[in-house]
């Protein structure tokens, strides 16, 4: 193997635990998980060229990563009808749920696509500058996003906490 796959296979791995993370959030099947996975290397391998050096190779894995999974879910919204329960209504009826980590994969797949990204990232402790250029929005934008999806969260959780009383 030459040092140029080698390098890459080894950066692959420095990193799979956040590609991991994000196809997770995205999708909640394993077999689509490794599907995704798949794609996110592809494309990463493909776009290695382009690396500039001008961020972390993180920062660019993750933002390569996160606009691979997005255009992937836009061409599967293209290609299949609506589900007629969506993913907010399989969160707030799987009262079961009885792990916190498992409750935030459910409320994050239930987000739009451009949301649950900026929330990833914010939770992954990015502030809205660098979300903003990660995603080639306005900080604005990224703030206005995320008080939308907590209040909404907000509003969600409070309205559950009523119907379980």
């Amino acid at each position: 193997m030459d040092l140029k796959k080698q390098q890459f296979v080894k950066t692959i791995d420095q990193n799979k635990g956040t590609i991991s993370s994000l196809c997770r959030v995205y999708y909640p099947h394993p077999e689509d998980q490794r599907d995704a996975f798949q794609d996110i290397v592809l494309q990463l391998w493909k776009s290695l060229e382009t690396f500039r050096g001008e961020s972390e190779i993180s920062t660019w894995i993750y933002r390569v990563s996160l606009n691979t999974l997005l255009s992937k879910k836009r061409k599967e919204k293209k290609a299949v009808a609506t589900e007629p329960m969506t993913s907010a209504d399989r969160l707030w009826s799987a009262a079961s749920v009885d792990d916190d980590a498992e409750l935030l994969q459910l409320v994050l797949q239930a987000l739009k696509d451009l949301d649950k990204a900026i929330v990833i990232l914010y939770l992954e402790g990015y502030k809205n500058k660098e979300i903003a250029r990660i995603l080639h929005l306005s900080p604005s934008n990224v703030s206005t996003r995320l008080n939308r999806v907590k209040a909404a969260l907000k509003a969600k959780f409070k309205t559950q906490q009523h119907a379980l009383r």
